[in-house]
């Protein structure tokens, strides 16, 4: 047996992890973190999206990168993994959703939580260096036009972000906590957020929470996978038994270590994937509702790529401004830094049909009414440059359960309609943005073929309920059936944000982190 006894071991370091390390740490409880991804300094990080090593996570080819996509029977989806989690691949971007995320979902009648939340957003947004993006950039620019040209300009606004606009390139002493945190540099527009900020201007999850947390004592290992957890009595008192093995070696040794308690912050697709497997196994007091509930955001990532050379929409944050069409529809223009071009391996025109024949029909129209402009934008020099993606995201709820399978995860829709890739409404929407600044809509091939959606914003799967019957943990964020375990990531998001959710997720954290009581022993 493992000699050392943790107060908590917390599995994955992403915004619900960080802000459980750190904030256990302060109540002099002794953290490990498990962490499935590499440890990633700021001058690791891909120079572009075709050093696949460094960006993509693929274990089975050796790629040990930041990004990992996954693909389910109704939708595919982006994460990230690594040292900070998301926060590593992610736009920055630090929005609030509004009024109906708060009144929806299985979570609506268990508190106020549009005034329960509030102070612990503010915390989140001080410890992420939250400010408002200074800079509108060209595909910035078309948004607010498309904004003025629908007469809704006061419903364009420039995105807040974890970013550190100093001066670019100049190195500071620690802005954010009075001289703990480390040195930081001022953002250089580069547009490369979503590979990794290689500049010290991203104000990633190593570099506030997780930074601040292992100086306070929390240990980290990275590269380690928890693969299983049960659960034991010791002198009267329940501990866990936490088993995880190497994630990046080919001889996977297993190891255990013990704790008291026990915080799941892997995102949904660590968290959920454990979840089944434990409940199927060692923990089977775990709630029926494993793996219901997942939402999407309801979302399109949609390219616009142009064949004008001269323009240039590389430059600026990963996400500059949002733009709300309506009460339900937020669209964002993202944007990679040059030379990032690995999308267009898998891009096809944006087209609607109701069956796969139908679809690759009016694609073949497509090429052949216009096969010279479409070799100009298949050929373009620097795909980053002249493409923005634009992403658009719903308030409007349907979900799906993740169960089982016979060798991995499978989905299933419960309620509302199934995810599809083919949104009217972001269609019409990003035509409108394209005839002002002169693109063509490309999606990517499994959405144009398949119909499988994409989605930056899973969530869901383990979720609030006022018993164990309804949710699979309760409101604050206590795993129902257990003693000392926590469900902190966007699994527990009980309810459709229609937004990014990074802000979301660490102000639920913060705030279930502090019911939990000092450290007496």
């Amino acid at each position: 047996m493992p000699e050392t006894i943790y107060d908590y071991v917390i599995i994955g370091s992403g915004f619900g992890g960080a802000v459980s390390a750190l904030r256990l740490s302060e109540k002099d409880y002794k953290v490990l973190i498990i962490e499935k991804g590499k440890r990633y300094n700021s001058n690791d990080f891909p120079t572009t999206n075709w050093q696949l090593k460094k960006w993509l996570w693929l274990p089975s080819f050796r790629l040990f990168g930041i990004m990992k996509m996954t693909f389910f029977q109704h939708i595919g989806v982006l994460s990230g993994v690594g040292v900070g989690g998301g926060s590593l691949v992610y736009a920055n971007t630090l929005a609030q959703p509004k009024q109906a995320f708060y009144q929806s979902g299985s979570w609506a009648k268990l508190a106020d939580w549009e005034n329960e939340l509030k102070p612990y957003y503010e915390t989140a947004s001080v410890m992420l260096g939250a400010a408002l993006n200074p800079n509108l950039e060209l595909g910035d620019q078309y948004l607010k036009k498309l904004a003025a040209k629908q007469k809704r300009e006061a419903h364009f606004e420039p995105t807040k972000v974890s970013v550190f606009f100093g001066e670019p390139d100049i190195t500071v002493s620690d802005p954010y906590f009075g001289g703990k945190g480390p040195e930081r540099a001022g953002c250089n527009q580069c547009g490369g957020c979503m590979t990794g900020c290689r500049y010290n201007a991203k104000n990633t999850l190593d570099k506030n929470y997780l930074y601040l947390a292992e100086k306070n004592g929390v240990e980290i290992l990275a590269e380690q996978e928890v693969i299983d957890i049960t659960e034991k009595n010791a002198d009267g008192a329940n501990q866990y038994e936490i088993t995880y093995r190497d994630s990046t070696k080919f001889l996977k040794r297993k190891k255990k270590v013990n704790a008291k308690g026990v915080v799941f912050a892997g995102g949904v697709l660590g968290t959920v994937k454990l979840l089944v497997k434990l409940k199927n196994s060692s923990l089977h007091k775990l709630s029926d509702k494993v793996g219901h509930d997942v939402r999407t955001n309801n979302e399109g990532l949609i390219f616009s790529v142009s064949a004008n050379k001269e323009k240039d929409f590389s430059k600026g944050i990963a996400i500059g401004s949002i733009y709300h069409p309506n009460e339900n529809t937020h669209l964002e223009p993202v944007r990679y830094a040059k030379g990032s071009g690995f999308w267009r391996l898998g891009m096809l025109p944006f087209v609607i049909g109701s069956n796969t024949f139908i679809r690759l029909l009016k694609i073949m129209m497509e090429f052949l009414k216009k096969p010279l402009m479409y070799f100009k934008l298949y050929t373009v020099k620097d795909f980053a440059r002249q493409s923005i993606v634009l992403l658009f995201m719903q308030h409007i709820d349907s979900t799906l359960s993740l169960n089982k399978g016979l060798f991995r995860l499978k989905s299933k829709v419960t309620s509302g309609q199934k995810p599809t890739a083919f949104i009217p409404e972001a269609k019409a929407i990003v035509e409108q943005y394209n005839s002002i600044s002169g693109g063509k809509s490309f999606v990517y091939v499994s959405e144009s073929i398949f119909n499988i959606p994409s989605t930056a914003h899973i969530l869901g799967g383990a979720v609030m309920g006022e018993n164990i019957h309804e949710g699979v943990i309760d409101k604050d964020n206590k795993v129902f059936g257990y003693s000392n375990m926590y469900v902190c990531d966007g699994s527990s998001i009980s309810a459709n944000p229609g937004v990014n959710p990074s802000l979301t997720i660490t102000a639920i954290s913060e705030r279930a982190m502090s019911k939990v009581p000092q450290n007496k022993n």
